[in-house]
């Protein structure tokens, strides 16, 4: 053969010409075989069929003189055959499909195995009729040569038989299954006789089933065969059921005590499966304390299965453990990592500490991965058992929080949220001194956490973690959320490669936003977003300005969204990136939904000018057709009033439920204010308390002695005791003009609007718009006490302002303490409060 020279020129002489075409000839050779593959006209003739025919009929002839995929099409038709005519059918196709089946592969085999499940399931038939028609074909194909087709027929098989009745399955399926349980038979006969027996247990009464199955059973459990031994060892566990608790432990235990000593392996697994799905028909739930005692020994040395020697436990024994050991020893650890939560039960949750916290530790600290990523994974049900002594388990959490593995932290993370919940709220011993000591590792172990995350290449685990982060406004206060993770959620998303990662933490810094209790802190983070993304300089970061807005508007209330973010989404109308104004033009009717008449005419006038704009100036013709069918949708669109409409009524409800909480919020903040006011002005007041009534001390000490020394009537004493009182009288003037008396129950008609200084708050069940405000006017001194010249002895002028002093600070802490309550009942009710402090 000639290789192919390919020239740059190509040389046509004579010499050369024949040795192109020798090679175009070798060429056609290797096309040959393509062509042979195209059906002749001859077996496209044998192919077609008469369109006249009928379903019945066509069916008939295809599996007749048709070839094997006609066949195989007819089988897999068969159920709609039987829709369209069941008489027919029966009479003319089903006696066709058994022939065919007799020399069918097995494509048409399984196909036909399908098809006679299908027709029992929608019962296209009556049962008798079934089990008349179909059910030899299926008895007939049951120990087909081939393991797949076998095991098809037989799972056909196995639901036919829930559906049959007792007396066809006897005379049909139990007594031939005597003859096919022998010895003598094939394997394949033996194995479908034992999975048969298990599915006939539990359709005859006890003393059928040992009448008839038992003897069967114990034959096939000493069969020379291990997969016949650990079929039948499978389907003692239905054999049981079928019997009773009785027969079991006379007939049955005895059987598996034995398969459980088998050569095989799998015998032995297959029996004590057995074994342990058995255990709820005994006493087994009733141990003698040794045998709980034996039973968790057990249980604490497989838990350290080949840790010992790193441990220096068997110094004296060491023995070099092979690869295969090795891992035998990590698939045993990790089923009792699989197992722990089962332990604590059989352990009981109060006992945890003393008994069952070391092999926790163990397990949590375990050096192979997979042992530690099956304590992450039931991290959340062992914390769901212990309770209210979930917080001695909280160094655990910290630990798999670190680890070094993503894997862990991956498994850890799925119900994060309801472990930090149990974490900081865990029952009744769970004291307020634990969960504040807590809290700072779990805030250390958190952000440890996201850093790991954050630079590895595994960026779902890094999404999937920051958006169970949007859980903690409900776990840690607002400040620690704020210094600790909002301005690291914003600098993912200035920064951040990967999209979903991006948009996880603006949601999750949204969260945090929503639920932050200082305006100052809300106006800071709101300012970063607009300067930041907003007005960024990376058109990247505009576009997830875009998708926090979007956010924004599905959190928070429409007001919110207009007073904040409405101005600078439309100042993206004129971004030089035709990506970024094709995704505002995108959101334009989101943006629109949150306007409301007339309260936003002029937000809605800045919308339609922009509109303008952009349809005169636009020089991108991909953004330009955007533009034209927003507009057409804008056009569509209908505005919420101020007043409540039906057709808007469910959405109005949620954003004044929305509205409403951000209001309690804000006056959430103006209490909290007002009330370390309160706390820094009685502090003082305190301090002047005790340092009067040292100094009146110190003036009474000098009277008595003074008192003493003198002669009663003498002048001195009697001006010394004016002076006193007046210097007295005096100072408890200047004390009396430090009273408070905060005025709470002010009720002004204003305007409901947000102020530096305060917010108001609507009140509901007036006639008219009425307002609580809560303003610093409320905490202005007011002088008391009279200027007259009338003086008191020293010690009742000392008990009236002392009792006037404490009756004043008394009421104001109730007044304090009423108005705290009734805001925080509000929060509770609204879903508000998420932190506690």
């Amino acid at each position: 053969m000639h290789p192919i020279i390919i020239f740059s020129k190509m040389d046509f002489s004579q010499s050369n010409l024949f040795g192109y075409i020798e090679d175009l000839q070798e060429l056609t050779i290797i096309e040959r075989p393509v062509r042979r593959s195209l059906k002749t006209p001859e077996e496209i003739e044998r192919l077609t069929v008469d369109e006249e025919l009928s379903d019945i009929e066509r069916a008939v002839y295809l599996l007749s003189s048709g070839q094997d995929i006609q066949g195989t099409s007819v089988v897999a038709n068969l159920p709609v055959l039987m829709r369209q005519n069941p008489a027919e059918t029966l009479r003319r196709v089903l006696p066709k499909i058994r022939e065919v089946l007799h020399v069918a592969g097995v494509e048409m085999q399984l196909t036909a195995a399908v098809s006679f499940l299908t027709v029992l399931q929608e019962e296209l038939v009556s049962i008798h009729t079934y089990s008349h028609s179909f059910l030899h074909i299926i008895l007939q194909n049951l120990e087909h040569r081939d393991a797949g087709v076998s095991n098809a027929w037989l799972e056909t098989l196995l639901a036919v038989i829930e559906a049959l009745p007792k007396e066809t399955v006897r005379h049909e399926i139990l007594n031939p299954l005597v003859s096919k349980a022998q010895l003598s038979q094939t394997l394949q006969s033996r194995l479908v006789s034992c999975k048969i027996m298990g599915k006939l247990a539990n359709k005859f009464e006890a003393h059928i089933i040992k009448r008839d199955i038992l003897p069967l059973v114990k034959s096939l459990c000493q069969d020379a065969e291990y997969e016949v031994r650990t079929c039948i060892c499978r389907q003692l566990e239905h054999i049981a059921q079928g019997i009773g608790a009785e027969l079991t432990k006379t007939v049955v235990l005895p059987e598996l005590v034995e398969l459980a000593r088998d050569e095989g392996s799998s015998v032995r697994l297959a029996a004590f499966e057995t074994l342990v799905n058995l255990l709820d028909m005994f006493d087994a739930g009733i141990f003698t304390p040794e045998q709980h005692l034996r039973f968790f020994e057990f249980y604490k040395k497989l838990s350290t299965l080949g840790l010992q020697q790193e441990n220096g436990h068997n110094d004296n024994q060491l023995q070099v453990q092979t690869l295969e050991q090795e891992k035998k020893y990590i698939l045993v650890r990790k089923n009792c990592a699989y197992n722990f939560p089962a332990m604590i039960v059989f352990v009981d949750p109060k006992n945890f500490h003393l008994e069952l916290y070391s092999i926790f530790f163990c397990l949590c600290h375990d050096p192979e991965v997979p042992v530690r990523y099956t304590m992450a994974l039931s991290f959340y049900e062992v914390a769901k058992l212990l309770n209210s002594g979930v917080y001695t388990i909280h160094k655990e959490l910290v630990t798999l929080l670190q680890d070094e593995s993503l894997e862990v932290l991956d498994a850890l993370v799925g119900h994060l949220p309801e472990i930090l919940e149990l974490m900081t709220n865990g029952g009744e011993n769970c004291g307020s001194e634990n969960k504040l000591l807590s809290i700072p590792d779990l805030i250390t172990a958190l952000t440890t956490a996201e850093q790991r995350a954050a630079t590895s290449l595994k960026w779902r685990t890094h999404e999937k973690l920051l958006q169970k982060y949007a859980c903690l406004p409900h776990i840690i206060s607002s400040d620690q959320i704020y210094y600790r993770f909002l301005h690291r959620m914003l600098t993912i998303i200035l920064t951040n490669n990967v999209l979903p990662v991006q948009k996880a933490a603006a949601r999750t810094l949204c969260v945090y936003l929503r639920y932050n209790r200082k305006q100052e802190q809300r106006h800071e983070v709101i300012q970063k977003l607009i300067e930041q993304l907003g007005q960024g300089k990376s058109y990247w970061n505009r576009l997830r300005f875009l998708d926090t807005c979007e956010i924004i508007m599905e959190l928070f209330s429409k007001s919110f969204f207009c007073k904040y973010f409405f101005l600078p989404v439309l100042e993206l109308t004129h971004d030089p990136v035709a990506n970024v104004r094709m995704k505002l033009c995108y959101l334009l009717p989101k943006v629109k939904s949150t306007l409301r008449i007339p309260t936003d005419k002029h937000l809605l006038q800045q919308l339609e000018l922009c509109i303008r704009k952009l349809l005169c100036q636009e020089k991108d013709k991909d953004v330009l057709t955007i533009v034209k069918r927003t507009v057409l949708e804008l056009d569509r669109m209908e505005i919420s009033v101020d007043a409540f409409q039906k057709r808007f009524y469910e959405n109005d409800l949620l954003d004044q439920e929305k509205e409403r909480q951000e209001h309690l919020l804000l006056e959430m903040e103006q209490l909290e204010k007002e009330k370390q006011q309160n706390e820094g002005r009685s502090t003082n007041i305190n301090n002047k308390i005790f340092e009067k009534k040292r100094r009146d001390s110190k003036t009474s000490s000098v009277l008595a002695k003074s008192i003493t020394l003198s002669v009663p009537g003498s002048s001195s004493a009697t001006s010394a005791g004016k002076e006193d009182k007046k210097s007295k009288l005096v100072r408890s003037q200047s004390f009396s003009t430090q009273a408070l008396h905060p005025k709470y129950n002010t009720l002004d008609k204003c305007p409901n609007k947000n102020s530096a200084t305060g917010y108001t708050s609507s009140v509901s069940g007036m006639g008219k718009d009425c307002t609580l405000s809560f303003t610093d006017d409320s905490f202005r001194t007011h002088s008391g006490g009279n200027s007259g010249n009338a003086a008191f002895p020293s010690s009742s002028s000392r008990n009236l302002y002392n009792s006037a002093d404490q009756k004043s600070s008394g009421n104001k802490e109730i007044q304090t303490r009423k108005m705290n309550i009734l805001l925080w009942v509000k929060m509770e009710t609204s879903g508000i409060i998420c932190s506690s402090h």
